[in-house]
């Protein structure tokens, strides 16, 4: 009887570390906090209880595609837009326009268009880069201000940067000096970067946690993620970099063949009204919601001051693009420091 309760025991844990088929299924590609902020909160406004795992964007996309044809994932809630795009061009997601979708700002409507209908804007963010100012001036270096200032010798061993093979982030990351340098400058420029990369994290909002913590210089992220260790009491300075930068714009998708339609269709729709994107807020986030009638975080980056590109969804969206630049990165930039 022992034995038999052991095993018992084993087998009801590893059903735990498993996504349940019973209930609503969620990948989520935010801060943990604000997933367990937003599932709490569907929670309670539905009655009915999800199983939500937080992932980073590039391990979500790899989830999907291997439940191709036989899911158990039913929604995919956040991360950066391309790597959606990426999926809707593979087949991977399902139309679905919810009926607050004339709520959205214009920018939430056109990423909606983009997709085909099968992804839809839910929040937006600047990337850029924050330091430690107490490290900074313990160590005597020069306040960095621009991509290229983040190359100096002084900093060798003390910036952190997400893998863009797993990081959403990073990837944007990619996609930006690309679009502002031109793609065999920005990979010589990676390749002088990588000099100074102590750690290629796999959350994009790692490093500038990491920064905040003291454990490294510098830590190169979206600012709405710098912005919230800020707030926690941290001593960062959080730069938008002199040359101009690149923007996400995060996503929600229905994964084609999901089990609970209707209940991730009412998901999707929560995650976009005031109230769901008003967890964001609630749970220290500050990202710039994607319905016109939410809240704006008062901490919020105003992104309409800051110097951007024209960033190209459409092509770093596009499988083939993408996979191709991820290639390159892993080919060029070895990650060994």
């Amino acid at each position: 009887m022992s034995a038999l309760g052991a095993g018992l025991a084993i087998w009801l844990l590893g059903a735990g570390m498993c996504h349940s088929a019973a209930v609503l299924n969620v990948l989520c590609g935010v801060d943990e906090a604000w997933c367990a902020a937003m599932q709490a909160a569907y929670e309670q406004q539905s009655g009915r209880k999800i199983d939500m795992m937080r992932k980073s964007t590039g391990e979500i996309l790899d989830e999907i595609r291997a439940g191709r044809g036989d899911p158990v994932v039913d929604v995919w809630w956040g991360g950066t837009g391309d790597t959606h795009l990426q999926a809707a061009a593979e087949g991977l997601l399902a139309p679905y326009t919810p009926a607050n979708a004339a709520d959205l700002l214009p920018w939430a409507r056109n990423f909606h268009s983009l997709s085909g209908g099968q992804s839809i804007g839910v929040y937006a963010g600047a990337l850029g880069f924050a330091y430690n100012q107490d490290l900074l001036a313990a160590r005597g270096l020069p306040a960095p201000t621009c991509w290229n200032d983040l190359t100096n010798p002084a900093y060798r061993g003390l910036i952190q940067i997400a893998n863009p093979s797993s990081s959403g982030t990073a990837f944007t990351a990619l996609a930006t000096l690309i679009q502002l340098f031109g793609e065999d400058e920005a990979f010589a420029y990676l390749g002088r970067l990588d000099r100074n990369i102590a750690e290629y994290t796999k959350s994009g909002a790692a490093p500038v946690k990491a920064a905040a913590r003291g454990e490294t210089l510098i830590g190169i992220s979206f600012i709405h993620d710098a912005v919230t260790q800020k707030q926690a009491g941290s001593p960062l300075v959080i730069v938008a970099p002199c040359e101009g930068t690149g923007y996400e714009i995060g996503a929600v998708s229905l994964v084609r063949g999901a089990r609970h339609l209707e209940e991730a269709q009412r998901f999707v729709a929560f995650a976009l009204s005031p109230e769901g994107q008003a967890t964001g807020a609630a749970a220290g986030q500050n990202q710039v919601p994607a319905n016109a009638r939410a809240a704006l975080p008062l901490a919020a980056p105003d992104i309409s001051l800051i110097r951007m590109v024209d960033y190209d969804s459409a092509t770093f969206g596009s499988p083939d693009q993408r996979s191709r630049l991820l290639r390159r990165f892993a080919s060029e930039i070895r990650l060994i420091n």
